[in-house]
C-alpha cells in the first residue's frame, strides 16, 4: 500500500485559518459507512444522530501554551522551544529553533530572565531535552509566556486561546488539540445527556507526531509516533456495558479511536490502562471497539486519513473527501467535521 494512495488535491482556501462562531455552527458531513451514502448538516444536529443507550467517548486532554518565544543569552538571537513530553520536575522533550545553532549546553532566556532553560540532547526522534530554570509554579510562568502550538498550515494569529481548547478539556498534556472535540458546546453536550447517551472520558495527550507527513514510500514502512493514553476502571467498564446493552460506542476524533483501540482486546472489550502507544491504524487492520466516529477532514497522505480509510474504506473516505472539495467544507483544525457510522443501525436523524 503506497503513502501516494491517500493523496487528494485540497486547493488552499479551503483550509480554515480562524474557528467559526459559534462553535457548533460547523457544518457536518454525515456518512453511512455501510452503503457510503452521505448528507450534509450542522454539526449541532449531531444529537439527532445519537440515540439512547450510545456511548459517546470524548478525549479530555488539555492543551498547554507549549510554544516559548526567547532568545539565546549570548548573543540575542530569536530561538522557539516548543514543549512536547515532561521528562522530570525541570526537563522537557522539545523541539528547538534555530536547531542547528543550539548547540549542547545554549543557554536561553524567557520573558526577559522569568523562565530560563539549557539545551541538553538530542532525541532519537531529532527534538532536544532541555533543562528549565526558573523560580515559583511552572505552569503559571508558561500560562503567562507560552502560546497556543497552531499547527503549521494555520497562519492567522489566534484571538482567543480558548478555541484552541475543547470546552471539556481538564488534564494538561497536548501540544496539539483534539480537534473534533472543538465543535462541541455546552448546550450540545446538554443535548446529547437529554437523550439518554452516556458521556465517558478517556485520555490521549496528542503529540505533533500527528501533523508529521508520512515520508515513506510505502505506508508499512511509516515509523508512528508515541503518545501518552490512559483509561480507567470506570470508563472502561461503561464503555463495555454500552457494548453489551447493544449500544454504540462513538468517539470524538481519531485520538479517542487509538486509545480505545490500544486497550481493547480482539472481541473489543475495553480494558483499563495507561502507557504509551504507538498504534497505526491503515487499511487492513481490524476496528474492534469503535462504531461511530466523529471527526474533522485530514491532511492528505496522513496517518489520520489512513485511519478513516481502515474505518470506511479507502474509496469510501476519498469519494467522501471529493465532495467536501466540491461543496466548499472547511478543512483541518478550525475546519468541518464528519460523523460516520459504520453499523447497520445506522442512525438517521430524528424528524
Amino acid at each position: 500500500m503506497k503513502t501516494s494512495d491517500f493523496y487528494y488535491d485540497l486547493p488552499e482556501r479551503l483550509i480554515a485559518q480562524t474557528p467559526i462562531e459559534p462553535r457548533d455552527m460547523s457544518r457536518m458531513m454525515v456518512i453511512d459507512g455501510v452503503t457510503g451514502e452521505r448528507e450534509d448538516h450542522i454539526f449541532h444536529e449531531l444529537p439527532a444522530f445519537l440515540k439512547k443507550g450510545d456511548a459517546l467517548v470524548l478525549n479530555e486532554t488539555k492543551v498547554i501554551p507549549a510554544r516559548l518565544l526567547g532568545i539565546k543569552e549570548e548573543t540575542g538571537v530569536p530561538v522557539e522551544v516548543l514543549l512536547l513530553r515532561r521528562q522530570t520536575a525541570t526537563e522537557w522533550e522539545t523541539l528547538v529553533r534555530p536547531g542547528r545553532r543550539l548547540k549542547k549546553g545554549t543557554r536561553v532566556s524567557f520573558g526577559d530572565g522569568l523562565l530560563r532553560c539549557e539545551i541538553g540532547d538530542t532525541t532519537d526522534a531529532g527534538g532536544r531535552i532541555v533543562r528549565f530554570e526558573f523560580e515559583g509554579v511552572f505552569e503559571e510562568l508558561l500560562d503567562r509566556l507560552g502560546e497556543m502550538p497552531l499547527p503549521p498550515y494555520i497562519h492567522e494569529k489566534l484571538q482567543d486561546q480558548s478555541r484552541y481548547q475543547t470546552v471539556y478539556a481538564k488534564q494538561e498534556g497536548s501540544a496539539a488539540a483534539p480537534t473534533a472535540g472543538l465543535h462541541f458546546t455546552p448546550r450540545v453536550l446538554d443535548e446529547i445527556r437529554a437523550k439518554g447517551v452516556e458521556i465517558i472520558p478517556v485520555l490521549l495527550h496528542v503529540g505533533l507526531g500527528t501533523f508529521r507527513p508520512v515520508k515513506a514510500e510505502d505506508v508499512e514502512d511509516h515509523v508512528m509516533h508515541t503518545e501518552y493514553y490512559e483509561v480507567t476502571p470506570e470508563a472502561a467498564a461503561r464503555i463495555n456495558a454500552c457494548r453489551a446493552n447493544g449500544g454504540r460506542v462513538v468517539c470524538v476524533g481519531t485520538t479517542s479511536v487509538r486509545t480505545l483501540e490500544t486497550v481493547a482486546d480482539e472481541n473489543g472489550i475495553i480494558h483499563p490502562g495507561s502507557g504509551m502507544t504507538q498504534i497505526f491504524i491503515t487499511p487492513g487492520v481490524k476496528i474492534k471497539a469503535v462504531d461511530a466516529l466523529l471527526t474533522n477532514f485530514h491532511l492528505p497522505e496522513s496517518t489520520l486519513l489512513m485511519l478513516i480509510s481502515a474505518f470506511i474504506g479507502r474509496h469510501t473516505a476519498l469519494d467522501a473527501y471529493a465532495d467536501a472539495v466540491r461543496k466548499e467544507y472547511r478543512f483541518f483544525s478550525f475546519g468541518d467535521c464528519m460523523f460516520i457510522s459504520r453499523r447497520k443501525d445506522h442512525v438517521t436523524p430524528e424528524d
